[in-house]
């Protein structure tokens, strides 16, 4: 047990501070022990302490890191002669901006989303209720994109392993809650994929995503620094044991191959910008192509999207023989709808109750539907620009796991809205992958907001020219390759 310092009292002096156990076992077996002097008190005593052990003091002790981070100069290779600059704030006006349209889009579709639920579901929501629930998810984002400006990024690459088993672990204690009905999960057709915290929810996948994105980005920049980035034993195997658990856990436990193949999208990204060769890019490809046919074969609703993806017929989308092809067809029906200018805003009729996921994985649909091809191509231009300021964050990058990072957050952002549109096209198959920072859904927006916060930290890293490829000849040219990634540095560093 270790004794708090003792605490001031004005009357009568000093006195001492509770005594907290210092470890988990301690505090249980401290509990046993006491269970006979009464149980509330006891559990009261396990409950404080081991909010002391696991919150508290972790916090605390991170508080302190990061004050000490703030006033120091990151150590951290290729930054070696970089002094932290101003930032690329055109990630944040274009962030900004999306958010807008999307607090927009919610505001219009928000009261017909509600009077249908409200009708058909024996709901009682409010005209604006999900306006407000996207205004709040919003808020909390920037909230943690101002954390994640703000944490030195030396901070964030020591602890990004911890971030990375947080994620891991909250997806199988998931699965391990849904496997035994408690409450705390929500499971859907046999699908676990969300924590039910009262009127809010949290899918934990999109934690692990994160946690992998960053662990990947530390963990291959050091191989790429020592050109051993298309190394087996050292590198893919490694990497891969990490990829293989989190399809396991998404795929297979949460049954969420949408979220899985936008995880893998982003993996591929990284390791493209990583250097790795194309004998390596041609492996990788045939076991995704595998793992992908065989999550697709063993489940019956993916067969029937790929087959409604092959051969969609939309001749009668009235019968109830329609099935699968209902969804799609009606998306198609509300893009063609809109025109060239759009039927305007809260004038969509898809919104109506036609289109399912309305404000959710459907909403690039209703924007056409609303917007028209005009408004919808300014609107895409403003994804394009934040997708191509993260490239060059990642372009303009020294250090290799911060370029590796800002790639990984290019790669987020634009495999989600490609997929996306893709899928209301009829280009691709029905995934469930949200329009970022538009489409309804608090974790999704939580967390790219996360990660579009990590890039703008690293931007304030950045060289005033565009860095040489991270890339590897061969594998026993090392200098070789460390004199590449040194190549392009200069004294002279500013904001680009």
């Amino acid at each position: 047990m270790q004794n708090s310092p003792r605490r001031r009292n004005g009357r009568y002096g000093y006195r001492p501070q509770p005594k907290y156990s210092s470890s988990v076992p301690e505090a249980f077996s401290l509990f046993f022990q006491e269970i006979s002097n009464g149980f509330l008190i006891a559990f009261k005593k396990l409950v404080i302490d081991l909010f002391v052990i696991l919150i508290k003091n972790p916090t605390l002790k991170a508080w302190d890191e990061i004050q000490v981070d703030k006033h120091r100069r990151p150590d951290l290779e290729g930054l070696e002669n970089i002094r932290k600059h101003k930032a690329d704030y055109s990630i944040l006006v274009f962030t900004v901006l999306i958010i807008c349209v999307g607090l927009v889009v919610m505001y219009s579709l928000s009261p017909q989303r509600a009077i249908f639920l409200n009708k058909n579901n024996d709901a009682h929501y409010s005209n604006y209720f999900f306006f407000f629930r996207h205004l709040i998810s919003i808020g909390i984002g920037l909230g943690f994109f101002i954390a994640a400006k703000n944490l030195p990024i030396t901070f964030i690459y020591r602890h990004s392993g911890k971030f990375l088993i947080a994620g891991y672990i909250l997806c199988i204690l998931l699965a391990i809650m849904g496997k035994f009905n408690i409450p705390l999960a929500d499971c859907k057709l046999g699908a676990c994929r969300w924590y039910k915290l009262g009127l809010f929810s949290f899918q934990p996948a999109e934690l692990l995503k994160v946690g992998l994105m960053i662990s990947l980005a530390v963990f291959l920049g050091a191989k790429a620094s020592l050109g051993k980035i298309n190394d087996w034993k050292e590198t893919i195997l490694p990497s891969g044991i990490l990829v293989l658990l989190m399809i396991i856990i998404v795929a297979g436990f949460q049954n969420d191959l949408g979220t899985t193949l936008s995880a893998l999208a982003i993996i591929a990204f990284q390791f493209f910008v990583a250097g790795i060769n194309k004998a390596n890019i041609r492996i990788f490809l045939t076991i995704l192509g595998i793992l992908v046919v065989t999550a697709i074969a063993i489940a019956p609703h993916r067969i029937s999207r790929i087959a409604t993806f092959m051969n969609t017929d939309c001749s009668n989308l009235a019968s109830k023989e329609a099935g699968d092809d209902y969804h799609i067809c009606h998306a198609k029906i509300a893009i063609g709808s809109g025109g060239v200018l759009g039927l305007g805003l809260g004038n969509s009729v898809q919104a109506t109750g036609y289109l399912p996921e309305v404000i959710n994985d459907s909403v690039f649909a209703v924007m056409s539907e609303m917007f028209g091809f005009v408004w919808m191509t300014l609107i895409l231009l403003l994804f394009a620009a934040l997708i191509y300021r993260l490239l060059k964050v990642s372009a303009y990058s020294e250090n290799p796991a911060s370029r590796i990072l800002s790639a990984g957050a290019a790669g987020w952002f634009s495999i989600h809205t490609i997929i996306n549109i893709f899928a209301m096209t009829g280009l691709a198959p029905l995934t469930g992958i949200t329009m970022p920072l538009v489409s309804y859904g608090g974790t999704s927006i939580v967390f790219i907001m996360i990660v579009l916060g990590l890039a703008f930290n690293v931007s304030s890293y950045t060289n005033h020219s565009v860095v040489k490829d991270i890339n590897e000849e061969d594998k026993n040219e090392n200098s070789r390759s460390r004199r590449r990634l040194r190549g392009a540095r200069s004294t002279h560093r500013s904001s680009f």
